[in-house]
């Protein structure tokens, strides 16, 4: 199975012992977030979990324990985009980023560690010039150090636009501008591009439009291939394939005004100080009432080697 991590929290960047604890226990406890009393117990066992995948805004907090991670192939996407503190108020120094997106790669290897330069934004200072000169700037530090880089758009999600009011979507427009020459740039620093649900306007300039987690992206980062089941997409114009999350939504304490997964400050505060690194649930800990059921969890692996793109 696809043990995925990264859609309603950064567990890196906040919960590094909690997982590693959780990993060291076999097991973890995750709520339904639409029926929270739902729960469902998943064995952390490398005879069932092919790969594990992150999404994270700060890899470091996890490096103490990438040891334990060994046994698990490991899928990450690290985000690192060109925003000051207005926009993403706790994510640290961008620098300091690069150089721990850098060190990840060397120590789990370049095809496991994709850059994510997304959600894409204009407002302000942020211009279309600016998003040019600061992607060239981290592409070529960089460079040999991904093969990968994933573009999308802001989306102006329910919870964004309570939470930006003055956000407005990206135009066609400056999309193709954008697409074009952001193509070119990530080529000419051995990367491919990818595109996270955007359609196909930027297949001409090279981009790869099939989608940015598909079995075939994680096929790669694993070293052999995946019989998976079939599954229907989070969106209708979403390939990635997402079969399980274990984190929490209003858990993440980046605070980034662009965020979907938050509803607002007090509330991921309240919930963040429920926090045990003891316990197997994410935030809090067992209820009265909770009904909880074993997920059915076998390996995707048929043992035949997948040989490099």
């Amino acid at each position: 199975m696809i043990l995925n991590t990264g859609q309603r929290t950064d567990i890196p960047a906040f919960y590094a012992p909690w997982f590693s604890n959780r990993l060291r226990e076999g097991f973890v406890c995750v709520r339904n977030p639409y029926q929270p009393s739902r729960v469902t117990r998943y064995r952390l066992s490398p005879d069932v979990v092919d790969l594990i995948c992150f999404c994270t805004k700060n890899p470091a907090p996890m490096f103490p324990y990438l040891s334990e991670l060994e046994p698990y192939g490991q899928f990450w996407f690290v985000t690192i985009t060109p925003y000051g503190r207005d926009i993403e108020p706790n994510v640290p120094d961008k620098h300091r980023l690069l150089s721990d997106f850098c060190e990840l790669s060397d120590r789990v290897g370049k095809e496991r560690v994709v850059w994510r330069y997304d959600p894409i934004l204009i407002w302000g200072h942020y211009t279309l010039e600016y998003h040019l000169r600061a992607f060239a700037a981290m592409a070529g530090v960089l460079r040999g150090k991904t093969q990968m880089v994933v573009l999308s758009f802001v989306d102006l999600y329910p919870k964004v636009s309570a939470n930006f009011p003055q956000l407005r979507q990206v135009s066609r427009e400056e999309r193709l501008i954008l697409g074009r020459e952001l193509c070119r740039m990530a080529e000419e620093n051995g990367m491919q591009v990818r595109m996270c649900a955007e359609g196909t306007d930027l297949a001409p300039f090279g981009a790869d439009c099939s989608g940015c987690m598909t079995v075939q992206v994680l096929e790669k980062a694993c070293g052999f291939t995946l019989r998976v089941p079939s599954f229907k997409p989070a969106r209708p114009e979403c390939a990635c394939y997402i079969s399980c999350d274990i984190g929490a939504y209003n858990s993440c304490r980046h605070f980034c005004r662009y965020c979907y997964a938050n509803s607002d400050r007090a509330l991921v505060e309240r919930r963040t100080g429920e926090h045990d690194p003891n316990s197997p649930f994410l935030i809090g800990h067992a209820m009265p009432g909770d009904v909880v059921h074993d997920a059915v969890q076998v390996s995707f692996r048929d043992n035949q080697l997948k040989m490099p793109f």
